[in-house]
Order: structure tokens, then C-alpha cells, then sequence
């Protein structure tokens, strides 16, 4: 059960960071207001450091269903823990939207535009275009696994304890480099469990949870990570035999 209680607690404070951040930023009268893209992507790089700090030991700190599939894929996680992992990640992600409705509460009221709103829990791209918002997020999460898998790898000496530093440094990377066009979910819970949030709890002034996009912030991160696991096995592994 430490894997359970690992990844709720992990995700549930990924989300509390990451999307804390973006409502910081979005959300009329907040201190934050109109800071910028570079304090989403570093709130999302530290919240994801720190929730691995906290409870990486527990679980491996995956908090997210693409870098399970992609560790499963890559024989660093046993296939028959997906239960486990995915069910801690579902109501971590949707526990931590629930936290950061909360922390916000007097903004939804004063914050006029609906779409800010629905960005404070979910993505929608900048420029709506299905299929390259698509590529976009399958792109983001390849990434995402090459950079773990590479950051975890003994062969790079990196210590235990810089790890998740490391990792909080590749979200900041990915979101600086690649979360313009569709506000870079690389998570299919991140996006999905707020979306839920937003739809089904009181949100004054709200609009519509944009149900029609979901899909891609889910299905597109899952198909980047199974890819990021298999070049990784195919072409980067077998380079350490050359070293």
C-alpha cells in the first residue's frame, strides 16, 4: 500500500503546485496576477520535485499514468502494479483540484473571464487544432520519459537525492520549450481529474469544461510516454555497450 498512499499523496501535491501556480497567475486580484508563463512552468517544475521528494521513497513517484506505462514498457515497473498506481494517481490529482478550488475561492467570483477559470484546473491549446495539439502533447511526454529514464540511469551518476531536483528541471525545460501550444499536460490525470473537478463543483461564473478537447491531454501523453520507453530501450540503451 505504499505505493497507493505514495502516488495519492505525490499527485495530489503536484497538482496543488502546478495548477496553484497557473490559478496564481490567471486568477483576477491573485498576488500573482499577470506574472507569466515562466511562474506556470517553474511552479509546475518544483511542484513536481517536491511531490517526488516527499514520497518518491514510497512509490518510485510516477504521479502520472504516462510515466507508469512508460516504466512498465522499460521493465522498471511490474505490470500488475498499474492498479495500484493509477487509482492513487486518480484521486491524488483529483484532491489536489479539489484543494486548489478551495485556496482560490474568492477569485472564482472576481475573476470575469470563464476561460481563466477553466485553465486554472485543465489545458486548452492556443491555437485549437486537433491534431497538432495532439503531436504537441505526445512530443512533450517522449520527452518526459527519455528524460527519466536517462536521469535515473546509473550509468550518469546522478544520486538519489539530486533526482527529483533533476526532474523538476526537465518539467521547467519541457514547459519553457514546449508547453506554448497546448499548455503541456505530459499527464493524462493533471488535465482529466481537474477537468472533472471544474465540471462538477461550484466554480461562480463558469463556462463550459471543454469536454470535446479532453481527450487529447490524455490520450496523446499516454502514446508519448509508451514511445519515449521504447526509443529509450532501442536506441539509447543499447549505446552504453560502446561505453
Amino acid at each position: 500500500m505504499n505505493i497507493f498512499w505514495g502516488e495519492l499523496i505525490g499527485t495530489m501535491i503536484l497538482v496543488l503546485l502546478g495548477n496553484g501556480a497557473v490559478a496564481n497567475v490567471l486568477l483576477t486580484k491573485s498576488k500573482g496576477f499577470h506574472s507569466g508563463w515562466i511562474v506556470i512552468s517553474a511552479g509546475w517544475g518544483f511542484g513536481v520535485a517536491m511531490a517526488v521528494y516527499i514520497t518518491g521513497w514510497a512509490s518510485g513517484g510516477h504521479l502520472n499514468p504516462a510515466v507508469t506505462l512508460g516504466f512498465c514498457i522499460a521493465e522498471k515497473t511490474a505490470w500488475e502494479l498499474v492498479p495500484l498506481y493509477l487509482t492513487g494517481q486518480f484521486i491524488g490529482a483529483t484532491l489536489g483540484a479539489i484543494i486548489v478550488w478551495l485556496a482560490y475561492f474568492p477569485h472564482w467570483q472576481k475573476t470575469p473571464d470563464p476561460q481563466m477559470k477553466l485553465l486554472s484546473f485543465a489545458t486548452q491549446p492556443a491555437i485549437r487544432n486537433f491534431k497538432w495539439n495532439f503531436i504537441c502533447e505526445v512530443v512533450g511526454t517522449m520527452v518526459l520519459l527519455l528524460g527519466i529514464l536517462g536521469i535515473f540511469d546509473k550509468h550518469n551518476g546522478i544520486s538519489n537525492g539530486l533526482g527529483p531536483y533533476a526532474v523538476g528541471i526537465l518539467i521547467f525545460a519541457i514547459g519553457l520549450s514546449l508547453g506554448g501550444p497546448t499548455g503541456y499536460a505530459i499527464n493524462p490525470f493533471r488535465d482529466f481529474c481537474p477537468r472533472l473537478v471544474y465540471a462538477m463543483f461550484p466554480v461562480k461564473g463558469k463556462g463550459s469544461a471543454d469536454w470535446a478537447y479532453a481527450w487529447i491531454p490524455v490520450f496523446g501523453p499516454l502514446l508519448g510516454g509508451a514511445l519515449g520507453a521504447v526509443i529509450y530501450l532501442l536506441y539509447i540503451q543499447p549505446l552504453k555497450a560502446f561505453l
